[in-house]
């Protein structure tokens, strides 16, 4: 095979990821990541949008209505992902094998392991009364996130090599206003700024090969905005909006070690990603002093992703060896249900649990090494502890199955990732551990106490 054969097409979709202060791992449909809520995860999610916390004005910005006063709310996940790749026999290419000699017998490089990183995904929220009917706040967060890491020498490396990841910075200020007693109404923007890193193997690992590699940056701005409403004393629905956002990244491309021949068009390139809206439809309903019960429906619009086009500051299109660099994100629409319970074991301890299940909008045309993403259960439990005063904690723990998925890359495949010159066949197994955890504290709670009155005749 020649060098300009082993270049393919650069396929850089599947590095979108996200990272705040540490990189954080998809571990909801595609490259969302849902790890916003310890309170909620403790339910898988049911019911989040409709309250509970503070953090759920994530998905909904009209639940700050129910939390009076100042509250601050600062949560972090750490995230165990897992996914083996095993690539199917005579479904992989052949290089030479090490010490990568020409004149000996063709090599089929392996599967990789586990090419996931562990990971921890903080997020903060800040909500403040300003009067009876008017609130203002801010959310800090990671919406979407991946971070891989796969070996040199795996079968699959021309559609993933090396460590890949994005990072982003989402700040949502918002604000809400309850209209009356039963229905509440919020809004808010979205400023996120992101940097991404792809790899993509170019033919065999070095030094006969090496790795077309995409770095960008750039912002992208949406809304949120949601309602809550109270039919009930008993009974809590919400529904939240979060846009799409169109992500710009202005960045360079090149090839390493190979020189930068290798690519028709080295150096600075550009291109905007359409992530997508998502609607998240939560209720709670409180059947007696002890128990209450919650579900959700969230919908996920990854159809309007699509095709990004790379291309070059003059408006060409971004090429290596003729072959356009492009993002083929022709990804479904994105479904999750959930249902979930909480008890109120005491005073100071509240006990919940839940179960979820997702479809991915992945689908077994377009899946690839870097996204082996498909459908999933959820199952997780949680619990609040009281401190005192209003201040408390919520710890959360998720265990995901995975379906195993199967990816085929091949022209036969009609696979959009193929890069025209080397096939892929394999499956990955996957799963993920989650443990978050939380500290919510109102500022009344840091105010002193009044001093005791004396008593005197």
């Amino acid at each position: 095979m020649s060098r300009l054969g082993w270049m393919g097409t650069l396929r850089a979709g599947t590095a979108l990821g996200i990272l705040i202060i540490a990189t954080a791992q998809a571990n909801a449909g595609a490259l969302a990541i849902r790890e916003q809520s310890p309170y909620g995860q403790g339910t898988s999610y049911a019911g989040v949008a409709a309250g509970g916390a503070v953090s759920s004005m994530f998905w909904n910005p009209a639940v700050m209505t129910q939390f009076p006063g100042i509250i601050a709310e600062t949560a972090v996940s750490g995230v165990i992902s897992y996914a083996s790749h095993t690539p199917h026999p005579g479904a992989n290419p052949t290089f030479p094998a090490p010490p990568f000699d020409l004149g000996a017998a063709p090599f089929s490089y392996p599967g990789d392991s586990n090419s996931l990183n562990p990971a921890f995904v903080p997020a903060a929220y800040y909500s403040y009364q300003l009067n009876p009917n008017l609130w203002l706040g801010l959310s800090i967060n990671s919406p979407f996130g991946l971070s891989v890491n796969f070996r040199d020498r795996w079968a699959g490396r021309d559609y993933g090599a090396g460590p890949g990841n994005l990072k982003t910075y989402n700040a949502a200020p918002s604000i809400a206003y309850r209209i009356n007693d039963w229905i509440s109404v919020g809004a808010g923007i979205q400023l996120q700024y992101a940097s991404l890193v792809f790899q993509e193997g170019v033919g065999p690992a070095p030094p006969l090969g090496g790795n077309a590699v995409l770095k960008g940056s750039g912002w992208g701005f949406g809304v949120t905005a949601g309602v809550t409403l109270t039919p009930t004393p008993t009974t809590l629905i919400g529904i939240g909006w979060r846009s799409g956002i169109n992500q710009d990244f202005n960045g360079i491309l090149y090839v390493s070690p190979i020189p930068a021949a290798g690519i028709t068009t080295p150096g600075t390139v550009g291109t905007t990603i359409r992530a997508p809206d998502i609607v998240s439809l939560g209720i709670r309903q409180r059947l007696d002093a002890l128990w209450t019960v919650m579900g959700t429906v969230e919908w996920s619009h990854w159809s309007r992703t699509g095709t990004s086009q790379w291309t070059q500051p003059g408006g060409g299109v971004a090429t290596i060896a003729s072959t356009p660099v492009q993002f083929p994100f022709q990804y479904d629409d994105g479904w999750f249900f959930s249902v979930g319970a909480e008890y109120r074991w005491s005073d100071q301890v509240q006990l919940r649990a839940g179960v979820g299940y997702e479809l991915s909008p992945i689908n077994d045309r377009v899946r690839t090494p870097v996204i082996p993403d498909n459908d999933r259960f959820w199952a997780s439990a949680g619990l609040t502890y009281q401190l005192g005063r209003g201040i408390h904690f919520d710890l959360a723990y998720t265990h995901i199955w995975v379906k195993d998925a199967p990816i085929s890359i091949s022209a036969a495949s009609g696979n959009p990732w193929f890069n025209g010159v080397v096939n892929y066949n394999g499956t990955v197994n996957g799963h993920a551990d989650i443990v978050s955890g939380a500290l919510v504290v109102p500022f009344a709670a840091l105010q002193p106490p009044p001093p005791k009155q004396l008593v005197t005749k």
